[in-house]
């Protein structure tokens, strides 16, 4: 079943990150081969404050059965807890495109492959567009309730 039209995962290595560190465990959120499944991980090269350089590495799901099994690779790290959370907090994380939204703490992954929910910048940001049908708020976020009460 369809629960997303695409999912997508960003995170920023800043430069005094080990950015080898951080794609490492960037691609540690996929239980699959990205390779395989022909799907490139994007790197592209932005500049921040004083110069300073910065790497953002983006990955992009569109195939229904990858982004179904990313979903359940994600639910099986979250607690109950932190489900409930994002259950609580789903009118605030859905936009009015029907994009849902949220970060994971960025050290918490890197060191511990532990997701934690997080409101900083430090972060892995999750980006999943809602399947909603009829495309509105309402279905999104019944949707959106269903996947977290697994």
């Amino acid at each position: 079943m369809k629960l997303m039209h695409s999912i997508k995962l960003t995170v920023f290595s800043y430069e005094h990150e080990n950015s080898d560190e951080i794609l490492e465990a960037f691609l540690k959120f996929f239980p699959f081969s990205l390779e395989e499944n022909k799907i490139k991980p994007v790197k592209r090269n932005a500049t921040g404050f004083g110069d300073s350089r910065i790497e953002i590495f983006e990955v992009i799901l569109t195939k229904t059965s990858l982004a179904n099994e990313f979903l359940d690779f994600i639910l099986a790290k979250l607690d109950d807890v932190q489900k409930g959370t994002v259950i609580n907090q789903a009118e605030s994380r859905l936009d009015e495109n029907l994009d849902f939204f949220i970060r994971f703490d960025k050290d918490s992954w890197v060191k511990n492959e532990k997701l934690e929910l997080t409101d900083s910048g430090k972060c892995f940001h999750l980006k999943m567009s809602v399947a909603a049908f009829p495309s509105r708020r309402d279905a999104a976020l019944k949707i959106i309730k269903e996947i977290f009460s697994k």
